[in-house]
């Protein structure tokens, strides 16, 4: 065991996360759907491995590529706060498989009314389940809250892929195949802020640059919150904008017409090209480790933060979550 593994720091980043480049490479990393055919012996095995890196115990013969792909698998199947493991549907390396396969019937099954209510139900019962396994630990949400949240963002998604589906019976078809990407687009804008209401009440906790802590912000939780609304829609954009205008060009060919049965697996096999890459670039946007000028910040936070540390301190630093 060499030294530099001996004094190897578990938690940072292997990538350098104030660039794009940096952060894609990160989440590339930690949503590589190869991850769910691990065995639970071996993600229990690189939860250990981990643990003991940081409590400054690595076992002998210990390379830093073997604790790097621990960390990997640690990041993909653990939750950052609490540690439990967390259930295969809701980690983000589950996103390209059940992203693909939701997508792909949303966008195949977009003519009837209960098809589209059936799908929109799905795919806000999947994001529900990805919200809450990725919640926020320190700001706990009781079960009344979930339930409120999926209720309502379910609702919302309903309400749009219906009333558009409705409204666009008359218009061209590929009007009608965006259809799904509004609904997904409007549920996120709601089901996000409420699953994590706790945050913009209460605010999250923002630290200075050393991770000291100089209070809570619902102002930062606002900014978090909104930067992941943005990221879960560009996530969904490409393959939900792209593709129809694709699957539009292809179904006027002859061939492509007789074949009408293979036309949702085709299109699945399309969100899934698109996911790989969009599911990594769209956490990429915006730093996990957001920051904020402390002169947006609250007045009274502000003034305290003001009144402790003088202008040394430029910027609170805090969580935007996934």
């Amino acid at each position: 065991m060499t030294d530099s593994v001996t004094t190897f720091n578990i938690d940072a980043p292997r990538w350098e996360q104030n660039t794009f480049i940096g952060r894609l490479k990160h989440f590339f990393n930690i949503t590589d759907p190869r991850t769910l055919l691990v065995s639970e012996h071996e993600l229990d095995s690189a939860k250990a491995l981990v643990e003991s890196c940081r409590a400054g115990t690595v076992p002998p013969g210990t390379s830093e590529e073997q604790l790097f792909y621990a960390k990997k698998l640690y990041d993909s199947a653990f939750h950052p706060d609490s540690g439990e493991k967390m259930n295969l549907i809701g980690r983000m390396s589950f996103q390209v498989p059940g992203g693909m396969a939701i997508t792909g019937g949303m966008l195949q099954f977009y003519r009837t009314v209960p098809a589209v209510v059936f799908w929109q139900w799905v795919n806000q019962s999947f994001n529900a389940c990805v919200n809450y396994t990725n919640r926020n630990a320190a700001s706990p949400i009781t079960v009344k809250q979930i339930g409120v949240a999926y209720f309502t963002a379910t609702t919302t998604a309903l309400a749009t892929a219906v009333g558009l589906n409705l409204y666009t019976k008359r218009a061209p078809t590929l009007v009608a195949r965006w259809v799904p990407f509004a609904a997904v687009a409007a549920a996120n804008c709601v089901n996000i802020p409420l699953m994590r209401q706790q945050e913009l009440i209460n605010g999250v906790t923002v630290t200075d640059e050393n991770d000291n802590v100089l209070g809570t912000s619902r102002r930062s939780a606002i900014k978090g919150i909104t930067q992941v609304v943005i990221s879960r829609i560009a996530i969904a954009a490409p393959g939900m904008i792209v593709l129809p205008i694709i699957m539009e060009r292809l179904e006027k060919y002859p061939f492509i017409k007789k074949i009408h049965v293979l036309h949702a697996p085709l299109q699945t096999i399309l969100v899934g090209g698109f996911l790989v890459f969009m599911v990594p670039i769209g956490c990429a946007l915006f730093p996990q480790r957001s920051k904020i000028a402390v002169s947006h910040l609250e007045p009274d936070l502000r003034d305290s933060i003001v009144a402790k540390h003088g202008d040394k301190v430029s910027y609170a630093y805090f969580n935007k979550g996934l």
